[in-house]
């Protein structure tokens, strides 16, 4: 693997932040420090614990640090949720988003199996 800039579950993730920043933009501004600073943070922990992953010299650690992007992208699935059933976001918004997150997700696994599988 040259760069994690090729991994797909990066490519998702970056582009998981900018559609998070742009929803949690028009949270309501009592927020900002809440539901909001949550959200973009736990989007932003998953492409960077993936890069950070990548940097390292063993696939044990690389492993590690996918967990902890996994952990993240869990924890920004449950942001999403309490996010709609507070009705901040739409429904429709919800249903692409979680898919997008389960997709990384997804990914996620998909990779740590394969490392783990290539001892």
């Amino acid at each position: 693997m040259k760069t994690h800039k090729n991994l797909d579950s990066w490519k998702f993730s970056v582009d998981l932040v900018t559609i998070i920043y742009q929803l949690t933009s028009a949270f309501p501004k009592e927020e900002v420090f809440g539901l909001t600073n949550q959200m973009r943070r736990a989007s932003v922990s998953i492409p960077s614990n993936i890069a950070e992953g990548a940097a390292r010299h063993s696939k044990k650690e690389f492993i590690q640090f996918l967990y902890i992007a996994l952990g993240s992208q869990q924890e920004l699935d449950t942001q999403l949720l309490i996010a709609k059933n507070l009705k901040f976001i739409l429904d429709e918004d919800f249903d692409r988003l979680e898919n997008e997150i389960q997709t990384i997700g997804k990914l996620l696994n998909g990779l740590i199996k394969y490392l783990k599988g290539n001892d």
